[in-house]
This record gives C-alpha cells, sequence and structure tokens, in this order.
C-alpha cells in the first residue's frame, strides 16, 4: 500500500529534478544564500519569524554579497534589476518580533523601510484566535525550494559539531547553546508546488495574487550535492478550519501512516512530544510482539517557561505511556549531550519509517501542528517491492544513520555497521552512547518533575479549532485548580 496519497496523506505528489537533506543552520543559511544570489525574478520568504539582523555565514565568509540578512536584501534587488522579494512571517507576538528586527525603529518606520516596489513585507494575520502559521519555505523563481524547520532569524546558526563551546556562537553580543535543525532542497516541479503554498500564502494573507513565474533559468546552489535525481516528492500540510475553507490534515494522516507501516525501524526527531493520538499509536506498535523498535530523540527541555509547562508536563505524561506499553523493550528516547555534556537544543521535525519513508519538515509531534496552526512538510517514499526504488530505500536509511551518528558523534558509516553488527537500529544506538557526545537516555526519575497542570490543555495546544473559547478556559482553570 503507498503511503503517499493525495488528498489523504499529502497535498500532492511532485518529481524533484534534484533532492538534497540539508542538517542543521550553518549549512541552510549558506545554501538559502547561495540559492537567492541565482535569482532573477521572485524570491518568497515564509516563515514563523525573520530577524534582519541574522548573519548568514560565520567565521570564515564564502559567499559574495552582505552577511547580514537586511543588507544582503537590499544588495541583491540593487544587483538584479527585475527582481522582487515577498517576506511573509506569522503575527504572533508581532511587537516583540518588530523591536528584535531593528532596536530603535518602531513598527510603523520598518514597515515602510521594508515595503518597496520591489519589497514587500506582510504580517499574516489569516488565521484563527490563537493559532500560528507555522510554515518555513524559501522559494526561488519557482525552480528552486528549501522546506524545513528552521527560520531566517538569529540563534538558529551552528554546525553539526554542536560544540558545548563555539565562541562565534553568538548573537547581538550574546552565546547560545547548541542547536540541531533539518531542512530539505528542491527543485523542478516539487519547488513550483512550494510556491505554489507559498503564493496561496501570500494571497490569503494580502489579497494579493502573484502569478507563477515563468520561464525561468534552473538554478541548484553550487556546493549542496543531491542524494536523489528525478525522485517523487510529496507536500503534506496542516492548515486550520476557516471561513473560506474547511481545515487540511494531511501531516496527521501521514504520520498515522507511517507509524502503521513501519515493520522494523520508527525513527523520529522532534522539538516536542504531545500528540496523545500518535503517542497512543507508537504505544500500540510497542505492544505487537513482532512490532517496529522506536527510537525518538528531543530535546532534553524546552525553552521557555510556558513551553516547559504545557509541552513538557505533556511528554511526562505520555512517556509514561509509552514506557508502560514497552513490554518487549524495543524503545529508546533520548536527548543528545554536546562534547561537554550540556544537551543540543533539538528543533528538527524528522520521521523515518523503516527505509520506506523519510519526512521532514515544519509540523512538531504536538496537537497544533496536527490541525490548529499551519505546517508544511515534504517526504520521499520507497516501494518496498520496487528495486528501481533502491537508491530512495538507501537515502532514507543514510539520513536516518546520518542524524543519529551526528548525536552519537561517530560519521554514518559506523552506525550502519554497528546496526549489521548488533541486528537492529536501536541496539546500534545502544552499543554507540559513550562519554562525551552522545545520546543520554530519558528515564522516569528525569522527568520526575516535569508534571503539571496544564498538560494535553485545549487552550495551550488544541488539535483543531475550539469551538468556544470561553469552555476552553473554564477547563484549563477548573485543571489549575484542582
Amino acid at each position: 500500500m503507498t503511503l503517499l496519497v493525495p488528498g489523504d496523506t499529502c497535498w500532492r505528489i511532485e518529481q524533484a529534478d534534484h533532492f538534497a537533506g540539508i542538517i542543521d543552520g550553518a549549512d541552510y543559511f549558506r545554501h538559502v544564500k547561495a540559492a537567492m544570489m541565482r535569482a532573477r525574478r521572485r524570491v518568497m520568504l515564509i516563515g514563523w519569524d525573520f530577524d534582519t539582523r541574522m548573519t548568514f555565514e560565520r567565521g570564515e565568509k564564502t559567499l559574495a554579497g552582505p552577511n547580514q540578512l537586511r543588507a544582503f536584501l537590499w544588495w541583491l534587488l540593487r544587483l538584479r534589476p527585475d527582481l522582487e522579494i515577498y517576506l511573509l512571517k506569522s503575527n504572533l507576538g508581532l511587537i516583540p518580533a518588530f523591536q528584535t528586527i531593528w532596536d530603535g525603529v518602531t513598527p510603523v518606520k520598518l514597515l515602510n523601510w521594508l515595503s518597496s516596489d520591489r519589497l514587500w513585507f506582510a504580517v499574516d494575520g489569516a488565521h484563527p484566535t490563537g493559532a500560528v502559521h507555522h510554515q518555513k519555505i524559501v522559494v526561488v523563481d519557482d525552480v528552486l525550494a528549501f522546506c524545513g524547520g528552521i527560520d531566517l532569524t538569529v540563534d538558529r546558526w551552528d554546525t553539526s559539531e554542536h560544540l558545548q563551546h563555539n565562541t562565534i556562537r553568538r548573537t547581538l553580543g550574546r552565546a547560545y547553546g547548541p542547536r540541531h535543525e533539518v531542512a530539505v532542497a528542491v527543485d523542478g516541479a516539487a519547488a513550483r508546488a512550494l510556491g505554489d503554498q507559498a503564493r496561496n500564502r501570500w494571497r490569503a494573507a494580502t489579497k494579493q495574487f502573484l502569478d507563477p513565474v515563468e520561464d525561468a533559468d534552473r538554478i541548484w546552489p553550487p556546493g549542496l550535492e543531491p542524494s536523489l535525481r528525478r525522485v517523487g516528492v510529496g507536500i503534506a500540510r496542516t492548515l486550520p478550519a476557516q471561513a473560506s475553507g474547511s481545515e487540511v490534515r494531511e501531516v496527521e494522516a501521514l504520520n498515522h501512516a507511517a507509524i502503521a507501516a513501519g515493520r522494523r525501524t520508527i525513527y523520529l526527531e522532534n522539538q516536542y512530544l504531545a500528540s496523545r493520538p500518535l503517542v497512543s499509536a507508537l504505544a500500540s506498535r510497542l505492544q505487537e510482539p513482532d512490532g517496529p523498535e522506536i527510537v525518538i530523540v528531543l530535546p532534553r527541555r524546552s525553552e521557555s517557561r510556558l513551553e516547559r509547562e504545557s509541552m513538557d508536563s505533556a511528554r511526562h505524561d505520555l512517556l509514561e505511556m509509552l514506557w508502560a506499553a514497552d513490554d518487549h523493550h524495543r524503545l529508546g528516547v533520548y536527548w543528545p549531550a554536546a562534547d561537554g555534556g550540556a544537551p543540543v537544543y533539538v528543533h528538527s521535525k524528522v520521521l523515518v519509517s523503516d527505509d520506506r519513508l523519510l519526512r521532514i519538515g515544519s509540523s512538531n509531534l504536538n496537537n497544533r501542528s496536527m490541525g490548529f496552526d499551519s505546517e508544511c512538510d515534504v517526504a520521499i517514499e520507497a516501494d518496498p517491492h520496487d528495486r528501481a526504488h533502491d537508491d530512495v530505500r538507501r537515502v532514507i536509511t543514510a539520513t536516518r544513520d546520518t542524524l543519529v551518528g551526528e548525536h552519537l558523534g561517530v560519521p554514518a558509516a559506523e552506525v550502519a555497521s554497528a546496526v549489521h553488527e548488533h541486528g537492529s537500529f536501536l541496539n546500534a544506538v545502544r552499543a554507540l552512547r559513550a562519554p562525551g557526545r552522545t545520546l543520554v537516555e530519558f528515564t522516569a526519575d528525569a522527568v520526575r518533575d516535569e508534571a503539571g497542570p496544564l498538560a494535553e490543555n485545549d487552550l495551550m495546544d488544541p488539535d483543531r479549532v475550539p469551538r468556544s473559547i470561553t469552555r476552553t478556559v473554564q477547563r484549563l482553570f477548573g485543571r489549575l485548580t484542582e
């Protein structure tokens, strides 16, 4: 049975002439800048957040043009007289976001600065109250696109070494900790489809219709080696219900299909683990006598107090569910530690089911990402019975091994060798864990103090547009006073 089904588990399946995974912010920012430098007609930047003070490269500068987003965009417009640039961000926390874009400049002045004849900035408030536009998409001339979990903003850059002490991992004069991100680059028809999604978002936010870019030259970032050529790419979305249309839950449907299809190994990397339906599906697979191993990589804890009180407390309850279901000892849940023991913050959103499906995008494993916030993921699938898909299977497995190898501080080839030697992926992870840079296992003792009254409440983490905000608030305060 095919997992990627247009109209169900994905929106569309389109061919990418080139497909490449990009791991961590240092590579992502460099490749995005290199791609934008080749733009001739249009650049669309769709994100949860932007900060024009972010820098593309740290340390040695290898690309021409200004290194800061603000200066680079204006330089690019001067360089390309026919180019137009569109930036669209969520309106969540609008005033603080403006304050971080340019110190000392009011929102009105900033909008005037950003909006010109060829550079357009818009804030997308076309969503239900409390929802967030969470898609992260970059489209260049409708011939090249990036999709993943990373925004062009501050505190996102890091190399795949994730050094505990890195003197150039600083923003606005302050240091921040190691951070892990994942994205994908595609071209061809798959890029055009992501361009369609970006233009749909722009039209919903601004009522301005943008025609597709026609007859643009093909481009691909130099130095980004494609892992696949001429591969079908599924695009899965989450869109909340609005007056203009019904909700779209393709991401949720694809997650459930991938979990149900796993036979040997399900590998997940995510910022959160807070969706009870998804965790229930994982728990059911653990209870099967011959079900798959499940390996999950999460951040040690969330970044903000509100996230810790809601998402981490939900994670506490759902980890208890998984541990209770693990009668056959096929579960491993970990957080990555840097060389000195500090936690690496996991912001990636990845699902790998055997060597059959790889999904990378913006969606978290929480309720909001299933039906309340907008999300966009891309996925590739290998037919398990078709030898012509051997390259796709190889890339899916290699991506999984590269990711977990990064966390363990070993090359992907060593992970593959350990899988062969120890008979399974989970056994390989257990064998390769060592002092220093490694994966640290979550335990009941480690999360004991993370239980809280905000776990799984409809106000913080709804899975669809609430019928009544009043009733939702009443239920929340009822739990707080229990």
